[in-house]
């Protein structure tokens, strides 16, 4: 793998995002953008984002979702933390929020006023729901996953079940980002910015869509994925020897006969009742417990070597940590080392560790991690210098509380 790009042979290098947001949907926009070079500018209130104090699944919410960012602390509720944001926005290509509905318009940064502002900005906002009937209720990644049918579909039959990460928070932050780009590429025509909307639960139908057209092509209800028919013959979880589990597959009837011969399954390979995939599939009941049966006398390791030898597919079952050591991550430059600011988690201190950076490669080189997750206030200073503020008007904006700094040893 090519080393990381540099900054400014990045693709959004030159473009400016201001953003307010927390939790993970709208910095999951923000990441993007910033990983492909924008300067994001995170405005953020003096006490900071609560979701830099989160406790268990949300400590790493701060960590993962702000790196190639820049902090801003200002106090929105006095007039002149609102003018300095305002002349923020009016340099600015992006403005992002995810905030409730009308929360904008009380800070005095609702679309009609950035619009006149700055024609040109692109004003994009990550929502529970687009307009319509449901917008104003409180949404989340779970409340989304339960009406939206992802929970029913990931538990058995009667326990619905939350998928095991943010996958509507962050895709739906990554429909924002898809929505801003083509703002911009419409913008170098037109001259002027668009509004972008984002939502969980639209994101969330998305994500079940198959489901739905499985059943308006079939008639047959999609079954929760636990109790659901396979479309494929062989695509299960074995426990093996010793009690460990792997995922093995074989979906197609060229990966059945290699399967079948990498073991010497010839009975299996010669019965007409799995000569085809469908096949396999009406078999699985009796199918599977023999293969079951069958793999049960091999460790993991050993099943892995020859699924990998003979190019089928299969997995070992993976906590994330085990991820750090992942030998493919570490070969490609997939984790990049950063140290965390003492305030960007809630252990309080310092941290070195690394981060998984975007899945995907610009002519073979990975999008650089440039800027670890800042600390609160951390380029406060720098941002007011970039706006005209000199040196006096900075102090007073800092010793009258409109903005907050970071210390030092914080930065």
């Amino acid at each position: 793998m090519s080393p990381d790009l540099p900054a400014d042979e990045l693709p959004l290098h030159g473009l400016r995002v201001v953003e307010f947001t927390h939790m993970v949907m709208g910095p999951t926009c923000g990441m993007v953008l910033a990983d492909l070079g924008a300067d994001v500018v995170k405005v953020e209130p003096l006490a900071g984002d609560n979701t830099r104090r989160l406790l268990g699944s949300g400590a790493g919410f701060f960590p993962m979702f702000n790196r190639n960012k820049r902090s801003l602390a200002v106090d929105m509720g006095q007039a002149r933390g609102r003018e300095l944001v305002l002349k923020l926005v009016a340099t600015a290509d992006v403005f992002s929020e995810n905030f409730k509905p009308g929360t904008m318009d009380t800070l005095g940064l609702g679309p009609g006023t950035l619009e006149r502002l700055n024609p040109r900005l692109i004003q994009v906002s990550h929502k529970g729901f687009l307009p319509g009937p449901y917008e104003q209720r409180t949404a989340l990644d779970e409340v989304v996953q339960m009406m939206g049918g992802v929970a029913y579909m990931t538990g058995p039959e009667g326990r619905p079940l939350r998928a095991g990460t943010s996958v509507n928070d962050i895709m739906g932050g990554m429909f924002g980002a898809i929505g801003v780009l083509a703002a911009l590429q419409q913008r170098a025509r037109t001259g002027r910015g668009r509004r972008v909307q984002s939502a969980l639960f639209e994101n969330n139908v998305l994500l079940v869509a198959q489901h739905m057209m499985q059943f308006a092509v079939t008639g047959q209800p999609a079954a929760p994925m636990p109790g659901r028919i396979s479309a494929w013959g062989v695509y299960d979880v074995f426990t093996v020897a010793g009690g460990e589990q792997i995922f093995l597959a074989a979906v197609s009837d060229t990966q059945w006969a290699l399967l079948c011969d990498a073991f010497g399954f010839a009975d299996l390979k010669a019965d007409a009742r799995l000569a085809s995939n469908n096949d396999r599939v009406r078999a699985r009941e009796w199918m599977l417990p023999l293969l079951r049966e069958r793999f049960a006398a091999y460790d993991a390791a050993e099943l892995a070597a020859r699924f990998e030898r003979t190019g089928l597919p299969y997995a070992p079952i993976t906590r994330p940590e085990a991820l750090f050591d992942d030998p493919h991550l570490a070969a490609t430059g997939g984790l990049a080392p950063v140290r965390l600011p003492a305030d960007t988690h809630a252990g309080g201190r310092a941290l070195d560790t690394r981060l998984a950076l975007l899945p995907l490669a610009l002519d073979g080189q990975r999008l650089p991690l440039r800027r670890p997750p800042p600390a609160l206030g951390q380029h406060t200073e720098a941002l007011l210098r970039e706006l005209g503020y000199d040196t006096a008007q900075i102090s007073v904006l800092q010793a009258e509380g409109v903005v907050r700094m970071a210390a030092p040893d914080e930065g």
